[in-house]
């Protein structure tokens, strides 16, 4: 007899063609605005044009005084890192669980990632981070990870207490915000990426928001070098005599990156409410999926939904191995799923565990990492499956299919075995 499962023979649960989430979405509006951006400029080096209207409209919907747009997600992180004055040998605490560029550009920088243990949802853990303060620390980064705000009513307080920088990775979660008040605007500073798939997307991109001007000129003098440092950093400041070099790199953003995601962010917040509508939707339905585990989000915070995770629980399924699982899923045309990857315990990276091998002389201290160091993030990433979650009313048939591809999958599980 043929088993219904589509991975021993039966007919997948998801009967539409991939791929499933495609982003950003784009329109005739979308192209109409970018194609225009063509006929006007392709290099803009100063605070003008569509790169001005950028960060103008980023400053009205993050209520801050000032965004600086960036090449890259990584580029902003790098570029806030240094305005907020790291230093070689300084010491900045971040997750354990993260995507490795939310503290590489440390290494650039000659400083040391002190990697702190964070919760099962993987964001960082503030009863373990006053633990690792030290003499040497000069600031705390905290990620929003999956597009969940991390809990940030105890890290503002802890970083104000011990005189520590708050600085923010807000790359998965454009719109998130906990108790009211938008991440990335908690700290000095924080850094977001515009990359394909993130929330508020430019294809490839970046930016930096801050309150404090001293930090704004710093990153105009890391990324934003000559003309746009010239015009804007003020004479008589300490950083005007640098403007024609800056710090000796350019992270500009391309202006037609500018223009996809300056579209977008018009957008945004019909795409969270939307994103928001099917979550909860699957928030309840893949909940009552024997072998996952979906945990509603605490009062005070409001995700962008950058992703849904789920935990998987072997021991509801006679001990089924979650890469059975997941193929089981595949097999059932239910391609979006997906377990992290690259978004893992830094722990387990090379760079984290020997970085010498890249930075010849970086200091030792607390700089070395081992698989097993962080067993709440390492157990939660091996245990974590992923869906990203559309944003219209006709992809919840979609979602229904996905659903039943896992409720497939959890019912014949011993089939599985």
């Amino acid at each position: 007899m043929t088993s219904p499962l589509a991975l021993l023979g039966g007919t997948p649960a998801v009967t539409d063609a991939g791929p499933h989430f495609t982003w950003p979405p784009i329109d005739d509006v979308t192209r109409m605005k970018v194609v225009s951006q063509l006929d006007s400029a392709v290099s803009l080096p100063g605070r003008s044009g569509i790169v001005a209207d950028l960060e103008d409209a980023l400053q009205d919907y993050f209520d801050v005084r000032h965004a600086i747009t960036t090449s890259s997600g990584t580029a902003a992180l790098h570029a806030g890192y240094w305005a907020a004055r790291i230093r070689p040998g300084n010491e900045v605490i971040v997750p354990a669980w993260t995507f490795h560029a939310t503290a590489s550009p440390l290494f650039q920088l000659g400083a040391v990632p002190v990697l702190c243990e964070t919760r099962p949802d993987g964001n960082v853990d503030p009863s373990r981070v006053a633990e690792l303060i030290t003499p040497r620390t000069h600031a705390i980064m905290v990620t929003h990870l999956w597009g969940k705000p991390a809990e940030m009513t105890d890290l503002t307080t802890l970083a104000r207490d011990r005189d520590l920088a708050l600085l923010e990775d807000g790359s998965h979660a454009h719109g998130a915000s906990h108790g009211g008040q938008k991440v990335g605007t908690f700290g000095l500073a924080g850094a977001f990426s515009l990359n394909g798939p993130k929330p508020l997307s430019g294809g490839e991109g970046g930016f930096v928001l801050t309150d404090d001007d001293d930090t704004y000129y710093r990153v105009l003098t890391f990324a934003h070098s000559n003309k746009r440092a010239r015009n804007e950093i003020p004479e008589g400041h300490p950083l005007a005599r640098y403007a024609v070099t800056g710090a000796g790199l350019k992270f500009r953003i391309h202006p037609l990156a500018a223009a996809l995601a300056h579209d977008q962010l018009s957008r945004l917040n019909a795409y969270l409410a939307g994103r928001e509508e099917i979550a909860a939707y699957l928030i309840r339905e893949l909940g009552q999926v024997p072998g996952l585990e979906v945990s509603p989000m605490p009062e005070g915070v409001k995700p962008s939904w950058y992703a849904l995770t789920a935990t998987y629980r072997p021991d509801q399924l006679g001990g089924l191995p979650l890469d059975r699982f997941y193929a089981a899923l595949v097999a059932e045309g239910a391609t979006e799923f997906d377990r992290p990857g690259s978004t893992r315990p830094l722990n387990q990276l090379p760079l984290y565990q020997h970085p010498s091998h890249l930075f010849p002389g970086y200091p030792n201290i607390r700089s070395r990492y081992r698989e097993g160091d962080f067993p709440v993030a390492e157990k939660a990433h091996t245990h974590t499956i992923k869906l990203p979650v559309w944003h219209r009313e006709q992809d919840l048939k979609l979602a229904e299919q996905y659903v039943s591809a896992a409720r497939k999958a959890s019912e014949h599980h011993k089939e599985l075995l």
